[in-house]
């Protein structure tokens, strides 16, 4: 089992640092690390406007470098999972002009984010990429990568220092980039993650409420299923697509304004895919409420039941779980110490969450991986802080 060490562990640190002086013939400068997220609760609710309650997590994304005279910009991956190739190199774009997304498509992410950057002009530099969080898990290492990338270029070329505005271009970034239509969720919990906490995102004004995750006593256990299932493809924007029609059909701005009484009274306009979609996002908005205020007052047992209700949902009326989740929240589920389960992240695979008593960690992880038909990887996690710069 994963028990990671925490932000820019030095052996990521490390590993990045000696790849950029084999790559390059010289040390790198400037190191920056942004973190992963798990979401508690609140689940596909970000894009409706909704809440979320995300921790950002140990496991992170690394990005060392040097700034370079020449003008170009040159990055090199060493994450295994990452399309080829792992190097690419491309002028440094003068103002007004503009970079264009391609192949490998993890540079994108990188390219995204220099294009939406708020300081700059973002001078020529080389740099090497490194993380631990597992790609397609649904931990958010895409944001991740921006928001690294972006904590790197603000010692490059220091921007306002607006924290919301920085994680507003990261989500341009994979918007205009990687034509990945996401809510504000992953970039905002990168960059704005607190320690001990998690947090409480309001997706339409974007205020953000604190809410202590410290207790000793309980654990937050992540099982990646190892099931990748692309989340690109057409299902993402479909669920989209279904919930503004749903808040169209009610005369709302976004679901996060309807009623489970208003959508019933719509159910016959609605057509019986499109209500059950909004089903789960107004259901699941309200759900992730009362959980932060479970949460609060250490009502644990309240706050796991509510799990278990947002995993049903998203399962059955979202559909956006698969035969492996199910299986591994079921199999948690049985363990005595659990108060819940769910899966987590947009679904079709990646990793569930499961929030138990510290004493219950060793034999959930036996019994879940004795349960389940495939080969989970586990990490016991605690909540971190956001993305920082790091002194080498």
């Amino acid at each position: 089992m994963a028990e990671p060490v925490g932000p820019g562990s030095s052996p990521l640190l490390a590993a990045a640092r000696r790849a950029h002086e084999a790559a390059f013939g010289s040390a790198a400068v400037l190191a920056a690390w942004a973190p992963g997220r798990v979401n508690l609760i609140g689940e596909h609710t970000d894009y409706n406007g909704g809440f979320v309650l995300p921790m950002a997590l140990q496991l992170g994304t690394v990005l060392v470098g040097s700034p370079t005279q020449d003008g170009t910009i040159s990055i090199v991956t060493i994450s295994a999972e990452a399309d080829e190739p792992r190097r690419v190199q491309f002028p440094a774009p003068p103002p007004g002009s503009s970079l264009s997304p391609g192949l490998p498509r993890w540079a994108n992410y990188v390219k995204g984010v220099i294009q939406h950057y708020r300081g700059g002009p973002v001078p020529g530099f080389s740099a090497v990429i490194a993380s631990d969080i597992p790609l397609g898990g649904g931990l958010s290492s895409s944001a991740a990568l921006e928001v690294a990338t972006y904590t790197f270029l603000q010692q490059l070329c220091p921007d306002d220092g607006d924290l919301v505005a920085k994680a507003l271009a990261c989500q341009k970034a994979e918007h205009t980039f990687a034509e990945m239509p996401c809510g504000i969720m992953d970039q905002f919990i990168s960059v704005m993650g607190r320690e001990g906490h998690a947090l409480l995102i309001d997706c339409r004004s974007l205020e953000t409420v604190p809410v202590p995750l410290s207790d000793a006593s309980l654990a937050v256990l992540i099982t990646n299923s190892n099931v990748r299932h692309t989340l690109t493809g057409s299902e993402y924007p479909a669920r989209r697509r279904h919930c503004e029609q749903a808040a169209a059909a009610l005369g709302k701005a976004s679901l996060r304004d309807a009623t489970l009484a208003e959508l019933e009274e719509a159910r016959s306009r609605l057509g019986d895919e499109v209500f059950r979609r909004a089903r789960h996002v107004i259901g699941e908005i309200a759900r992730t409420a009362q959980a932060a205020q479970a949460l609060q007052h250490r009502d644990y047992s309240t706050f796991g039941r509510l799990m278990v209700e947002s995993h049903n949902s998203l399962r059955d009326d979202y559909e956006v779980s698969c035969p492996e989740l199910d299986e591994l929240v079921a199999a948690a589920l049985e363990v005595d110490g659990v108060y819940g389960s769910r899966m987590t992240g947009g679904g079709f695979g990646g990793c569930t969450v499961t929030l138990l008593q510290a004493g219950a960690a060793d034999r959930a992880q036996q019994h879940i991986q004795e349960k389940y038909s495939g080969t989970a990887t586990f990490y016991l996690t605690k909540p971190s802080g956001g993305a920082k710069a790091l002194p080498l």
